[in-house]
């Protein structure tokens, strides 16, 4: 017994906590092994194989995409401008008086020839008695000397004076007549009428306001258009238009006049289109944010707005073919509300990268997801004209 107790005393002993150490570590290297080939970082046959690539490649990196399709685009100029009565004018009166009546309220729509204004005429009514009585002498002395003249009793140059001055009688009455019916301010034209200006009582000459009288349906909008637009413009071209008034609410209208002249000033083109008002939404002098369409492709190719990387020197968008990114340089045209024209680069049918083109590499495969458009959409694209691409 006291021999076998001297060997075990003899025997190197391994500290207790360095077992402990040893152990760790071994768990932790199988586990890390384990990890790794289930990863595919150490390879081996469990390496896990991605869908469409092969051993140890990054899966495909699912992107949104979108369809080129064919759309109608509008070449439009954006400008701004104003409404105007077609026709509007500040009545005056024809002769000086004093106001009688005013056979009118502020804002009353009339018809042409409806009477306005009356002003004093009784002084004219008594010069027009004079003059009728000295044109109804006038016309006795002709028919006398008619009769002489008959007899031989009185010459060629007698009969001569007396019918120049019944002429003249009769002309003097005429104006006369004239002037009373004219003490009268008749409407022009069909409109509504504006402000006044005078009251019963003022007396007023020709020189004097008497109210605002404008058609309402249809107005005029009117625009300036640059004059590097000169030669797209053309009679009946359509205009849409917005004023604040009315806000979300789009107006029509069509070209009817173009200026001859550009304005030296702001070299630009004044442009008129009429534009119908049959409800009076829209009133001389307001602001208006119009479009004029110049021309229209029937057969454009249009993609969202989204799939366009601006880059310094070109423009790029993302196809996917085949699984994979391509690259495309492409030339833009119009633009408008989140849609631009593509006119080179891109066909009508295929899938175009519209989220995560900050990764994208040429040849990387991809997974597209989101619906995809029909190639042959109905949208309209109104661009903004003169904008860049």
């Amino acid at each position: 017994m006291t021999h076998t107790e001297i060997e075990l005393d003899d025997a190197p002993r391994v500290p207790r906590r360095r077992i402990v150490v040893v152990a760790a570590i071994t768990v932790i290297v199988l586990a890390a092994g384990l990890v790794g080939r289930r990863a595919g970082v150490f390879g081996g046959s469990a390496a896990a194989v991605a869908p469409g690539g092969g051993p140890g490649e990054m899966p495909p990196m699912p992107v949104d995409v979108d369809t080129a399709r064919r759309s109608a685009v509008v070449d439009a100029v954006r400008a701004t401008g104003r409404i105007e009565a077609i026709q509007a004018v500040d009545l005056r009166p024809d002769e000086g008086g004093r106001v009688l009546a005013l056979l009118f309220e502020e804002g009353q729509a009339v018809a042409a020839g409806t009477p306005l204004v009356r002003i004093d005429d009784a002084l004219l009514r008594a010069q027009a008695e004079r003059a009728t009585a000295d044109r109804d002498l006038a016309h006795q002395q002709r028919e006398r000397v008619r009769r002489l003249r008959s007899e031989n009793a009185a010459s060629p140059a007698d009969l001569e004076r007396v019918e120049a001055a019944a002429r003249s009688a009769e002309a003097a009455l005429a104006v006369l007549q004239l002037q009373i019916e004219r003490s009268t301010v008749r409407a022009p034209f069909a409109g509504v009428v504006g402000q006044r200006f005078v009251s019963a009582g003022d007396y007023v000459t020709p020189a004097t306001r008497l109210l605002t009288l404008q058609t309402t349906d249809p107005q005029r909008a009117v625009i300036e258009v640059p004059e590097r637009h000169a030669a797209a413009l053309r009679r009946g071209q359509a205009v849409a238009f917005t004023v604040a008034a009315h806000p979300g609410r789009v107006f029509q209208a069509r070209v009817d006049f173009i200026d001859p002249v550009v304005q030296p000033q702001s070299r630009t083109i004044m442009v008129k289109a009429r534009a119908p008002n049959p409800g009076r939404l829209l009133k001389a002098g307001m602001f208006i944010e119009a479009r004029l369409a110049t021309a229209t492709r029937g057969d454009a190719i249009v993609v969202r707005e989204d799939a366009v990387q601006p880059l310094r020197t070109a423009n790029v968008i993302w196809a996917v073919v085949d699984g994979k990114a391509s690259r495309r340089v492409v030339q833009l045209g119009t633009r408008s509300q989140g849609v631009v024209e593509v006119l080179s680069g891109v066909a009508a049918g295929e899938q175009v990268v519209v989220g995560g083109l900050e990764r994208m590499a040429e040849g990387m495969a991809v997974a597209p997801r989101g619906p995809a458009l029909a190639a042959d959409s109905a949208v309209v694209v109104a661009p903004a004209s003169g904008s860049p691409p």
